[in-house]
């Protein structure tokens, strides 16, 4: 016979504990090392900012046909005797720079040139493979979140195009009569630089956040400074393919006054070369004049960015954009100077980092008039 239950106890129960409540679809697919990734990206960013500095310098020192060999493998081993340097050398002989430029260089004025452009190719292949270890380690152990595989997977992607891109830029110098590499294709070059340097900083961005604060984030959107935010983002990235034509033919160390350009508002002679499209590639004055007139509508463009962003309800937003702004007038300050002083190396390499900051900051404020930051009642 039961015992007899109290009219209190619960039926056909026994004391246990309640099921916890599942998670939501927010919730799914939030494992993986966020953390881990985003400091294994922060390195990727810095040695990528580094690799724009180095390819910078390459250039202003006339370093970067001085390997005349794509070798990816074994070119990583510089010339270790007397023999393999002359070997060098005697390669580097046959192209027009040295024929024409460069005739009577000794020895050790080409190793300086030389180390520049190894150690410039060398960080390269210290990028992939710290890209290579960091991803495939990640994938391994099953580190790697919800949808992130295709993206840190397209990052190792273009970086190898980089590569060949790169050396399809260097071979465009090694015959006929070029003194330097061809301007556009060094456009190209660093131009897909930043892209990489863009998409990394972005995914900083969105790992720096998990995917429900992102989420959560996206309510407070700002739509119209978004898209405002993505067309200064497109106009500095023509900006900076412009810069790149204008450092591929040396165009910054000629007219060298400003604002006028040898005394006027338009250089002389704009289209002198046949056919009529190379003088936007390599007439010296036109591309110059292309740059500064692309640098005065860049800060039209970001003054009137700004003044809509100082609407934003979101302190953190309307400071982002005021660094953008910020920058965007030392940058011009700084190519005025780099122009007056007929681009001198230590001012040129200054200007060409700003722009890396520029870039940055561009896309920061984007990211968040997109995902802005949480913030008190009292804003």
């Amino acid at each position: 016979m039961s015992a007899k239950r109290s009219i209190f106890e619960e039926v056909g129960t026994e004391k246990s504990a309640a099921p916890k409540p599942a998670g939501g679809v927010i919730d799914t697919g939030r494992g993986g090392a966020r953390g881990a990734i985003r400091l294994w990206l922060m390195a990727l960013f810095a040695l990528v900012v580094i690799m724009i500095a180095v390819g910078g310098l390459t250039r202003l020192t006339d370093s970067g046909l001085s390997i005349t060999e794509w070798a990816p493998i074994t070119g990583a081993i510089p010339p270790l005797s007397a023999a393999d340097w002359e070997a060098e050398f005697e390669l580097y002989r046959q192209i027009p720079e040295y024929q024409l430029q460069n005739r009577g260089m000794t020895l050790e004025e080409f190793k300086v040139i030389y180390w520049w452009e190894w150690g410039h190719r060398q960080l390269g292949r210290v990028i992939g493979l710290v890209w290579a270890i960091g991803f495939l380690g990640f994938l391994i152990a099953r580190k790697i979140p919800a949808g992130w595989a295709p993206k840190l997977l397209g990052l190792g992607v273009l970086g190898g195009a980089q590569g060949a891109i790169g050396w399809w830029m260097v071979s465009s110098g090694l015959t006929g009569t070029m003194l330097d590499v061809a301007s556009y294709r060094l456009a190209i070059h660093l131009g897909l630089a930043f892209v990489i340097l863009g998409l990394i900083a972005w995914y900083i961005f969105q790992l720096g956040r998990s995917d429900a604060q992102l989420l959560q984030a996206r309510r407070g959107a700002e739509p119209r400074l978004f898209s405002a935010g993505t067309g200064l983002m497109h106009l500095a990235m023509l900006q900076i393919l412009i810069g790149a034509l204008v450092a591929g033919i040396d165009a910054g160390r000629n007219y060298t006054d400003w604002p006028l350009m040898a005394g006027g508002f338009l250089p002389p002679d704009i289209f002198a070369l046949e056919p009529l499209w190379r003088n936007f590639f390599e007439d010296d004055g036109l591309v110059q004049f292309m740059h500064r007139m692309a640098g005065y509508v860049l800060l039209l463009m970001g003054l009137g960015v700004w003044f809509a962003a100082r609407r934003s309800p979101n302190g953190q937003t309307r400071f982002a954009f005021n660094a953008v702004l910020a920058m965007m007038a030392l940058q011009m300050l700084l190519g005025i100077a780099t122009v007056i002083y007929s681009a001198p190396w230590h001012i040129a390499i200054v200007h060409q980092f700003g722009a890396v900051v520029l870039w940055v900051l561009i896309l920061r404020a984007r990211f968040l008039a997109r995902y802005p930051l949480a913030q008190s009642v009292r804003g």
